[in-house]
């Protein structure tokens, strides 16, 4: 190791570097997480409805969050497939470079647009309950509160 002494560098020094070299795993940065998008999935074409893929959120904007599935086109999942709840503003569920699980609900290949949801079919639930003649009935949807005898929403 004397051979590594100069004016710059001494022995000092070289001991500390030394040590630290020995101690492996000590890195400060964060834990790296490499991702990768879905093989086999690699233009529009390749897409089908009802796939569930990995993606990346590139954008937020006031109607939704564009991801990028690895096919060269971003998809927007609009503000009403963000969540299986009412959202009004994108950035409450998602934020830029988070990784997010979506499924393809329409593509349009001729206008090159791919529209996602990261709705979580299995667990969406009730948007409200309401009293309907004395018995509880689940409003899921406009239709069923629009069709109610006392014309409330």
């Amino acid at each position: 190791m004397k051979k590594y002494i100069t004016d710059e560098v001494g022995l000092p020094t070289l001991n500390d570097i030394m040590a630290e070299l020995a101690k492996p795993g000590r890195d400060p940065r964060e834990q790296f997480e490499a991702f990768s998008f879905t093989e086999g999935v690699n233009s529009i074409s390749d897409l089908k409805v009802g796939m569930k893929l990995p993606g990346i959120v590139t954008n937020i904007t006031n109607f939704g969050a564009f991801v990028d599935i690895g096919v060269h086109q971003d998809g927007l999942v609009h503000l009403s497939q963000l969540a299986n709840h009412y959202v009004s503003d994108a950035h409450e569920v998602v934020k830029v470079q988070q990784k997010v699980l979506v499924t393809v609900i329409e593509v349009d290949e001729r206008r090159n647009r791919i529209s996602l949801s990261m709705r979580d079919e299995e667990k969406a639930a009730p948007r409200k309950r309401s009293e309907k003649r004395g018995e509880k009935v689940l409003e899921t949807d406009m239709a069923t509160k629009l069709s109610s005898p006392d014309g409330k929403i």
